[in-house]
């Protein structure tokens, strides 16, 4: 098996010893379904993970696609999707989502 060319991260809030906290597993119900099925519409070489927090909670929901590090705020649509993956497809993240150091 290949190794894919992105992962891309969609914080679930798991914690290590306890229940899930946060916002980001409340507000995300059905979108690594979504994401899954948008990437493999679009022929996008990429492996979807669930993750721990993020340590972005008042930013939430989070997305992250490595290798390029971009990380995106306010994911909780699937306009919100469709604009992160359009802007993967383009090269160029769609700047209203991204977090900025």
């Amino acid at each position: 098996m290949a190794i894919p060319a992105r992962q891309i991260i969609v914080c679930q809030s798991f914690r290590v010893a306890g229940d899930k906290k946060g916002i980001c597993h409340k507000q995300t119900e059905g979108f690594l379904q979504y994401i899954e099925e948008e990437v493999l519409d679009r022929g996008l070489d990429c492996l979807i993970s669930a993750t721990t927090c993020l340590k972005q909670c008042e930013s939430g929901p989070i997305m992250v696609i490595q290798p390029e590090n971009w990380w995106f705020k306010g994911v909780d649509s699937e306009e919100a999707i469709d604009a992160i993956l359009d802007g993967l497809e383009d090269g160029e993240p769609p700047a209203n989502y991204l977090i900025t150091g």
